[in-house]
């Protein structure tokens, strides 16, 4: 488990949090991102499971929330998540005799 770049993946050594304008010395994205978040939740109402938060519309780009923490987790390339809209997508056409 390591704190990484949401995007390329580069480990963040350093022991602090990311600061607004730091960014990824591989691939430049911003670093202090909802995407690197440890209350991002793409389930959660407006993505974040912290209520306190203000609501945050660019989840990949660089924000001022107080409530950040860098997350700990294995990398996948967000090319390589799973995405559950076509079999959800078949499941209905099946469901609906389509």
């Amino acid at each position: 488990m390591t704190r990484h770049c949401w995007k390329c993946g580069w480990e963040w050594t350093l022991s602090g949090q990311p600061g607004r304008s730091e960014s990824c010395p591989q691939c430049r994205s911003d670093l202090r991102v909802c995407l690197n978040c440890l209350s991002y939740d793409t389930r959660a109402a407006h993505q974040c499971r912290d209520r306190r938060a203000e609501p945050v519309f660019e989840k990949h780009v660089g924000n001022f929330c107080e409530y950040f923490e860098f997350i700990r987790r294995v990398f996948v390339p967000p090319a390589e998540e799973k995405c559950r809209a076509p079999a959800a997508r078949e499941q209905l056409k099946k469901l609906l005799g389509d």
